[in-house]
């Protein structure tokens, strides 16, 4: 049954996609990060021993989920299960857009500070300030803003 076939009659109920972290024991220190280099809030966040308390003592402090607020979407974020490391980023970017190019270039450098400039900033051919940083969590960040009139 594809999207497109009469057998699908019922409408999709998705509502929104939201990007949730994995980041292996680095959540703690990139909470107040984000805050700083993109001006995220946060507006939850839990930690393992908050909520099992039968949970081994090295992992009370560990993130179990956090909210961040960015712009007008939401970033989830935990430092994982427990049990072995997760891959973070790699085939995954979260694409921010800018109303001002000036902000976004504050931000992408906070961002390429201690990580990894995949993309310079440029004017893009399609009109666009442009750019790809994964920081220094691992995390894939794709920026935009539209190019400043001169």
């Amino acid at each position: 049954m594809g999207v497109g076939s009469p057998e699908r009659k019922q409408a999709m109920t998705i509502l929104t996609a939201t990007p949730y972290l994995i980041l292996n024991g680095a959540a703690a220190r990139a909470i107040p990060f984000y805050e700083q280099a993109l001006g995220a809030k946060t507006t939850a966040m839990q930690r393992f021993g908050d909520v099992n308390q039968s949970c081994p003592e090295a992992q009370k402090h560990l993130v179990m989920h956090a909210e961040l607020r960015v712009g007008e979407a939401r970033v989830m974020m935990s430092d994982g299960p427990g049990e072995g490391a997760l891959p973070v980023g790699g085939a995954v970017s979260i694409a921010l857009n800018f109303s001002d190019a000036a902000q976004l270039r504050r931000s992408f450098d906070a961002l390429a500070a201690q990580g990894k400039v995949i993309q310079p900033v440029i004017d893009a051919p399609w009109g666009d300030v442009f750019g790809v940083v994964s920081d220094q969590f691992g995390v894939n960040w794709m920026v935009t803003a539209p190019i400043p009139k001169s």
